[in-house]
């Protein structure tokens, strides 16, 4: 029983992986030990499968409110996105108070679009993997937000964004000057100033990446033990089932927690790249 507990936990936490074997073969791994070998030269095909798929149900959600808006009464759609536009428009207002069109829209991308893939974690854990296996597919993980990789690509493209308006508002020297002489404004704590801002700047990626995948990840593996003791008897069935809904229901303000975390740090972030002396 513990071997097949085992491989069942590892099965449900294993991504469907492409890439070049050891032998300098290309092909789907088979297993954690081959995607292990892979290293670099690889790609979770489902994270990138299911993160796209939800980036494009975003985007025609919306699109299909903005084509079908009114002005008389609403419709449930037009309701769900005005909202969701608003809160965002005045959280962002509320952080940033400097003159970049781009901010708003980035938020509420990363707002809805974290969201969605924080929301594919309330579907049961065996259901896609098993029709996935039905037609031959070995593993499905169907939650981009527990794979590190997709969690530190949206991290390190806000950081990209940090470091560019970093630049751009305040000037190379003038962002050097930052890591240089703060937060102590003397020329021979240049050294010490350097590495803590630097570990600082380093930090800011690598807490909003490692968040978001250590949040879902744990609910993630919260969902698969629950769902184990579906298999131990009718006393568990029924608690498993009573725990399984109590746990999603919980889980359905985790999941926009995280989202609206992530969203609100990067707009915190993008106001301090804007923040020069003279503000």
């Amino acid at each position: 029983m513990a071997d097949s507990t085992a491989e069942y936990i590892q099965h449900h936490l294993t991504n469907l992986t492409y890439g070049q074997h050891p032998d300098g073969t290309w092909g789907f791994a088979h297993s954690a030990q081959e995607t292990a070998a892979m290293g670099f030269m690889s790609i979770n095909v489902d994270s990138m499968g299911w993160s796209i798929t939800l980036g494009l149900v975003f985007c025609c959600l919306f699109r299909i409110a903005a084509v079908t808006a009114t002005s008389g009464v609403p419709g449930g759609l037009q309701n769900m996105v005005e909202m969701v536009v608003e809160f965002i428009d005045e959280t962002t207002q509320s952080i940033f108070e400097y003159k970049n069109d781009l901010i708003a829209p980035l938020a509420l991308t990363i707002f809805v679009w974290v969201f969605l893939m924080n929301a594919m974690d309330l579907v049961p854990v065996d259901w896609i993997p098993m029709l996935a296996q039905a037609v031959g597919v070995s593993h499905m993980k169907v939650v981009p937000t527990t794979d590190p990789n997709i969690t530190m690509a949206m991290a390190f493209s806000v950081f990209g964004l940090i470091i560019y308006y970093s630049i751009k508002c305040k000037g190379l020297v003038g962002f050097l000057k930052e890591l240089s002489f703060h937060p102590f404004p003397s020329v021979w704590a240049i050294p010490v100033n350097f590495v803590l801002e630097f570990v600082t700047l380093i930090a800011k990626p690598l807490s909003l990446g490692l968040r978001l995948f250590g949040n879902m990840y744990a609910g993630e593996m919260i969902f698969i033990l629950i769902a184990l003791m579906f298999g131990a008897g009718a006393v568990f069935f029924v608690f498993a089932g009573v725990l399984q809904w109590a746990w999603a229901v919980f889980h359905v303000l985790i999941i926009t927690l995280q989202a609206f975390i992530f969203a609100v740090l990067t707009i915190v972030y993008m106001a301090q790249a804007h923040e020069t002396n003279e503000h």
